[in-house]
């Protein structure tokens, strides 16, 4: 058996890839030329030498900062090209190799030259809009100047009423009468200040008005025919033209004072009709020369930005790609003698090649007269864990590293649970229509794949789009259990011929109550239909998922335990096999491989037996005659052997493993024993539940011991409590099959029973709804949920330990925006 296992061709995700750890030195003058055709390669992760020493201390720190600058000039180029509403190419025209100083050059030129630009343009859009509201200002207060002249106007009228309805205002009176009265408004004392404010600020600037002046200023309004930009946000913006009438230089400095703080411009105003014209015709024909100026200044500025942004995608990626160069190379040290920088780190032994052909390359092309060495080195550290997935398995491999990265060279999950996964989520779900509706969205996805994956997508769409691959599995294994449900949206189809169960007569009356009679062989795939709205559909139904529940339970435990059976032969660790592996599979098959055993049994010979009062009698009186619930010939003796062999696996797996270890080190440490020093026995370090450390520490019995009763007690207690939590599969495909049975029942057919078209559509859509959000988005969440908790939580915690971390190779294709 060993023979034959140890023949078995290995697996791609089985086992992370073998790690090896390198050292590189690296002349100067070839050092940032073979970082780059390694991050070209992607396949070597530096280890940091420098990591006592802060980012301004080390050697490249000024080339980082000056690509630093020059991402911040990129972000602002792109962000000009965003606010003038122009369109960055994302493939752009390739430009010819070009150095970095001859970009930042670039760079700096372009940069003072549209940073001149927006000064000239803010200057010209103030003038613009200064010039404009004096327009606006002219066309709208020559008709208040002209009405003070006049008779009141009706606006005048109520301001009077209000300002006379106040005993403390009654010296307003005067004022009101002298600027109504005829005449020109200078005789009498009377003067303006005409401006414009934002509309949103003219009750308030208003009411600040009135107090100060105690009532004693006539304060007209009119709304801006046109709305002005504002040069700060480029935002129109609704102004509202003032006109305040008042007496007295105090009022007037009041007056400005508040037009300051609220933000309105003053502009002057003469009351000759005949200046007034004048001037309106200057300022339009110097608006006119500002409109052509401030087009031209606009299009030129774009052609600038145009020009800027066909190389935008190529220079961002030069920056971002040579900021990580420098950022490596600020990982390696130089050498005694100054001229060569040395380097370490880990790469996969499949591609030494590969890395050896790049470093052979950058020499060559650097013109080095001395060649890059690379070798491998021992390393005391760990090796980090890398699996080469592809967009079908890399979201299955994302579903395990939430949990926990493997250990190096550790059994992956993520292997089972490429079909598992989807699988129990299925039998949660299981509807084939609801399967079908899912089926359909992923193929969406997998069809517009090429086109999404270059588009920036929202979370949500990001993490669909993601694991459309395991949506698809998804998707597929709940058509497939939905068929052996019998369910298409809660409602059963006779697919595979015709029910096993007729009629006690022909009017059917007593179907309901007395039951149906079975008159011919089995219905062949699934549940039969005739189950559906009988007097035991929900006892049958409970019982299936229940029992079935169990089984894929303890199925799916026991290949947990095998799994570590295999991790335990691969490091060579026969303590774990002999004191671990056996005596929880015994402890587990015992009892509830024993149950399983039982509920196939009962199924298969259509016995009456209650397993309840077997299991639980098994453990209160043993030796008890088992009477109707007998299943087989000497399952009384076989109970009481099996109850025996689940005691006797409790102190096999608590007690033998710390005493062995403990007396592994002495004989380790005394020096009676060197021959066993390179077996995996005595590499404590290689025990993976070992309480020592590296670099050889005292070996502590009570630690060692504690831990193991721990793990003990866990895993005994865990077999009970973990095959409990996987009837989650029965109960949540039991409440998926009553919700769906609502809705169909109490929404659409109450719906379809009215004879009435506008009922039987708000019906469908109600259905339809609740379908769409409640049944397809959240209950799959649900049951997605519940799927990961059993694969985190019953499942892997029998074998994967999870305490390695990933690795993560300087590559340009893993540099991003963000990055910057």
């Amino acid at each position: 058996m060993e023979k034959f296992i140890d023949n078995l061709p290995p697996m791609d995700l089985m086992r992370s890839e073998k790690m090896s750890f390198v050292q590189l030195i690296i002349p100067v003058e070839s050092s940032h030329r073979a970082i780059s055709y390694l991050g070209q390669l992607g396949l070597l992760q530096f280890r940091d030498l420098n990591a006592d020493k802060s980012p301004f201390q080390r050697t490249f720190v000024n080339q980082v900062k000056r690509c630093a600058e020059m991402s911040r000039k990129l972000r602002f180029f792109k962000d000009q090209i965003n606010k003038a509403g122009l369109v960055s190419s994302s493939h752009s025209e390739l430009q010819p190799d070009i150095d970095l100083e001859d970009l930042e050059m670039q760079l700096a030129e372009h940069e003072h030259e549209l940073i001149e630009m927006n000064s000239n343009s803010d200057k010209l859009r103030q003038s613009y809009n200064e010039l404009l509201e004096f327009k606006i200002v002219l066309q709208k207060a020559c008709g208040f100047l002209v009405s003070s002249h006049g008779h009141a106007v009706p606006d005048e009228r109520e301001l009077q009423e209000n300002v006379y309805s106040h005993d403390q205002y009654v010296e307003a009176g005067s004022l009101l009468e002298q600027e109504m009265g005829p005449g020109p408004s200078n005789q009498s004392g009377l003067r303006f200040i005409s401006g414009i404010i934002c509309k949103s600020k003219i009750l308030r600037f208003e009411r600040m008005l009135f107090r100060a002046t105690r009532g004693n200023m006539l304060f007209n309004q009119a709304s801006a025919d046109e709305q002005i930009m504002d040069p700060v946000s480029t935002e129109m913006i609704e102004k509202t033209v003032f006109v305040v009438f008042f007496s007295g230089e105090q009022a007037r400095t009041k007056i400005l004072k508040i037009c300051e703080a609220f933000g309105a411009n003053c502009y002057p105003v003469p009351e000759d009709i005949t200046k007034q014209r004048q001037i309106t015709r200057e300022v339009s024909s110097r608006l006119t020369d500002l409109e052509a100026t401030l087009d031209a200044g606009i299009r030129h500025r774009n052609k600038a930005l145009a020009s800027v942004g066909v190389h935008l995608a190529q220079w961002s990626n030069m920056v971002r790609r040579e900021k990580g160069v420098y950022d490596t190379l600020n990982m390696l040290n130089f050498d005694v003698t100054k001229k060569c920088l040395v380097g370490e780190g880990w790469c996969p032994i499949f591609a030494k090649t590969q890395i050896q052909e790049a470093l052979q390359r950058a020499s060559f092309d650097s013109s080095s007269q001395v060649g890059i060495i690379f070798h491998p080195m021992d390393s005391v550290e760990s090796p980090p864990t890398y699996f080469r997935t592809n967009v079908f398995t890399s979201p299955y491999q994302e579903i395990v590293d939430a949990y926990g990265v493997a250990r190096y060279q550790e059994a992956n999950p993520a292997v089972y649970t490429t079909i598992i996964f989807p699988f129990l989520f299925a039998v949660m779900f299981g509807d084939w229509g609801h399967g079908i509706c899912l089926l359909l969205g992923a193929l969406v996805l997998i069809a517009r794949e090429s086109k999404l994956s270059t588009q920036k997508l929202g979370s949500f769409m990001e993490m669909l789009f993601g694991g459309r691959y395991v949506l698809l599995l998804m998707s597929l294994f709940s058509i497939y259990c939905g068929l052996i449900y019998n369910e298409f949206f809660c409602v059963p189809f006779h697919i595979f011929g015709a029910s096993a169960y007729k009629c006690r007569d022909s009017s059917c009356r007593d179907a309901h109550t007395a039951g149906l009679v079975k008159y011919k062989d089995p219905y062949p795939f699934g549940v039969d239909p005739s189950w559906r709205g009988s007097r035991s559909e929900l006892a049958f139904l409970n019982s299936l998922k229940m029992k079935m529940s169990i089984l894929f339970g303890v199925v799916h435990m026991n290949l947990g335990i095998l799994l570590s059976y295999f991790n335990a032969r691969f490091f060579g660790s026969s303590l774990d096999i002999r004191y671990q592996f056996v005596p929880q599979m015994i402890f587990l098959n015992s009892l509830f491989g024993y149950l399983s055993f039982l509920i196939v049994l009962k199924w298969c010979t259509g016995s009456q037996a209650d397993l309840y009062h077997v299991m639980i009698y098994m453990f209160l009186s043993p030796t008890d005659n088992l009477g109707e619930n007998q299943l087989f010939w000497g399952q009384r003796p076989l109970q009481i052997v099996l109850l025996l062999l689940a005691l006797i696996a409790v102190p096999w797996m608590l007690f033998p493993k710390p005493f062995i270890l403990k007396k592994l080190y002495t004989e380790r440490f005394q020096g009676r024993s060197y021959g066993l020093l390179n077996n995996s026995e005595m590499d404590l370090e290689l025990e993976p539940d070992s309480a020592r450390q590296h670099h050889h520490e005292e070996f502590n019995f009570t630690e060692v011991f504690v831990h193991q009763m721990i793990h003990s007690i866990e895993f005994i207690l865990g077999s009970v409590s973990n095959t409990a939590s996987y009837l989650r599969l029965w109960a949540l495909s039991l409440a998926h099959s009553e919700l769906s049975t609502v809705f169909y029942e109490k929404v659409l057919l109450l719906a379809w029973g009215y004879d009435n078209l506008v009922i039987r559509l708000v019906g469908l859509a109600v259905f339809a709804f609740a379908t769409a959000f409640i049944l397809l988005m959240m209950e799959s969440l649900s049951a997605f949920l519940h799927a990961l908790r059993l694969h985190w939580v019953e499942f892997q915690n029998k074998f994967y330990h999870g305490d390695g971390y990933k690795f993560k190779p300087f590559s340009f294709g893993s540099i991003t925006e963000d990055d910057d």
